[in-house]
Parts: structure tokens; C-alpha cells; sequence
């Protein structure tokens, strides 16, 4: 999805979108439109097959459409890396104990890392966090930082390697590895997958 279309209202509510299903009038004060102005959008973006009706919820007067995106709106985050790394991470499969793969892969995340870990020194676990999720949107995925029982989470709307995690679950290693890597700690990989996979990573305590 090229970065023109995410400056114009179509790609903010694709973004507000992906984030959670809304209604017209959650999407109009989100971006100060009308409501005219949004079903205008909407009414384009289903035309354009990425966003969909997912039922209603009861309103002030009748009942609300709610809208979402479509599976293809959200692979559309997904670059044409995915059918050469599904491939290769079936070959790697056949090759490499199940050990030795999973290591690999971790490899691979801690790598993706490692330009930004210098950055990292002298945050708390909550800056590196925040500038974690940087990294994630960078890459295409979409997440926000949470506190539950002391510990910080990561908890996902979008993943970076969807297309492919889709194909083998096994790539969230790859994420887990880079994840790990930013935080400086170890990483529970607790990720939602389907036709919409969402990164979902918990610190595990020091």
C-alpha cells in the first residue's frame, strides 16, 4: 500500500481500521469529516475490496454499521518477500533439525535488531517499548505497548510477516527473536493467527 494513499482520508481510515472495527460516526469524529464525507470512503474503499461490513451494534436512533478490513486489505501491508521466505523456510525445514531451525530463525530476528539496539541503551523497558513498536510499523506491522501485572506487552493489530506467518507460524520466531532483541529481555510469543495475524509478544521477567 504506497505512502500516498496512507496521507490521504481513504488510507487514515484504513489505519483507524486496522486497529479496530468502527462505525461511520467513530470514523467521522476520529478525523473530523462528516458523515457524508466518511461513507464516501467507505462506499470507495469496499468498491476497492479492502473494507467490509461486520455487522452493527445498537445506535442513538437505529443500529450502527460496523465496519473492518478484508483479509486482502491487510496483506496488502505485505511485501513480495512472502512467497520467496515461505519457500525458503520449507527448504530450511527439510534440512535442519527442528532445534537448530528455531535458532536460526531467532538468528535471523536478533539480526533484524541489531541497527537499532545502540538506540536502546539507557531506556527503561518501557521507552524500548515504545521505540519497539517503531521498528514493528517500519517493518508493517501495527502494535502498542501495554502494562499488565508489572510486565510489558506488546500487543498487536497488524504483523509484519503476515502473508507469511499465515503459511507457517513458525516465522514468529523471527519476530520473537526481534522483539527479544529490542527489548533486552526475553520475549513470550503469545500471537493471534488467521486470516489477519497480530503479533502479540509479553518481557518475561529478568
Amino acid at each position: 500500500m504506497n505512502t500516498g494513499l496512507f496521507a490521504s482520508s481513504r488510507g487514515k481510515i484504513v489505519r483507524l481500521l486496522r486497529r479496530a472495527g468502527r462505525s461511520v460516526n467513530d470514523l467521522a469524529s476520529a478525523l473530523g469529516l462528516t458523515d457524508n464525507a466518511v461513507r464516501a470512503h467507505l462506499t470507495r474503499l469496499e468498491r476497492d475490496g479492502l473494507v467490509q461490513q461486520v455487522g452493527s451494534r445498537p445506535g442513538f436512533r437505529k443500529p450502527e454499521s460496523m465496519y473492518d478490513l478484508t483479509p486482502e486489505a491487510e496483506r496488502l501491508f505485505s511485501k513480495a518477500y512472502a512467497p520467496v521466505l515461505v519457500a525458503l523456510l520449507a527448504e530450511l525445514e527439510g534440512r535442519l533439525p527442528g532445534g537448530e531451525l528455531d535458532a536460526l530463525l531467532r538468528d535471523v530476528g536478533r539480526r533484524l535488531a541489531a541497527p537499532h539496539v545502540a538506540a536502546m541503551a539507557g531506556l527503561s523497558l518501557r521507552e524500548r517499548g515504545e521505540r519497539t513498536l517503531q521498528v514493528l510499523e517500519e517493518l508493517g506491522g501495527l502494535a502498542e505497548v501495554e502494562e499488565r501485572d508489572g510486565r510489558v506487552q506488546l500487543r498487536g493489530f497488524g504483523c509484519p510477516l503476515s502473508q507469511g506467518v499465515s503459511a507457517n507460524p513458525k516465522l514468529c520466531i523471527v519476530a520473537q527473536g526481534l522483539v527479544g532483541a529490542l527489548l533486552g529481555c526475553e520475549v513470550r510469543e503469545q500471537c493471534e493467527r488467521g486470516d489477519r495475524p497480530a503479533c502479540c509478544f509479553a518481557a518475561v521477567d529478568r
